[in-house]
């Protein structure tokens, strides 16, 4: 439905005389032969279907996509996968989710954070990469299979976090503090000096 079934093909790029131009291949859409982007030798594709399987590995059985797509006619794609807790931080329940995004263009690198926002365009997206405060990141080079493994228990940590967090703050704002003990914190934290 996302409209993500198609794979990325490398092959070399050329001069007009077809002579091959060493170091460099172009991306292209195997559906259409879409020129997706000229990448380095160095650049390792990371399939589409390879993005969903990642998701579904991290979340594992029940995970609910909410929106998948492509950007910029595929150079760009995401994915968004509602996470299956529901986490009451300070008495307002967070709906997390995980985004997963990746370019075909060779611009930017994997990314997977989780987020509060529902991505459901380039706008979206971007405010969801920018303010996460739980994010992994790595370029499209190297062994890409250990990187999303890497990937993958980081974010089983992050997810643990999340859950603590919301008991710990829910702790600390039952802790009450007298006018006098929060002056002296201040005082402590933020010295003046006394001209």
């Amino acid at each position: 439905q996302s409209g993500l079934d198609w794979k990325v093909v490398q092959r070399p790029i050329m001069t007009n005389v077809y002579d091959p131009i060493p170091g460099y291949k172009a991306n292209i859409r195997d559906t259409d032969n879409r020129i997706l982007g000229v990448v380095t030798d160095r650049y390792k594709v990371v399939q589409n279907s390879e993005a969903f399987a990642f998701t579904d590995a991290l979340l594992g059985e029940g995970v609910k996509y909410e929106t998948a797509g492509s950007l910029q006619d595929g150079k760009k794609i995401w994915i968004l996968a509602k996470l299956p807790d529901k986490y009451i931080i300070e008495g307002e329940q967070i709906d997390p989710y995980l985004v997963f995004s990746s370019s075909h263009d060779g611009s930017g690198s994997i990314k997977v954070a989780m987020t509060p926002i529902r991505v459901v365009c380039q706008n979206t997206l971007n405010v969801a990469l920018s303010s996460a405060k739980r994010m992994w990141s790595t370029i499209h080079v190297g062994d890409l299979a250990a990187k999303m493994d890497e990937a993958h228990n980081t974010l089983l940590l992050a997810e643990k976090y999340m859950g603590k967090l919301g008991t710990e703050v829910s702790k600390l704002s039952k802790i009450k503090l007298s006018d006098a003990k929060v002056m002296e914190y201040i005082d402590m934290l933020l010295p003046m000096d006394e001209q």
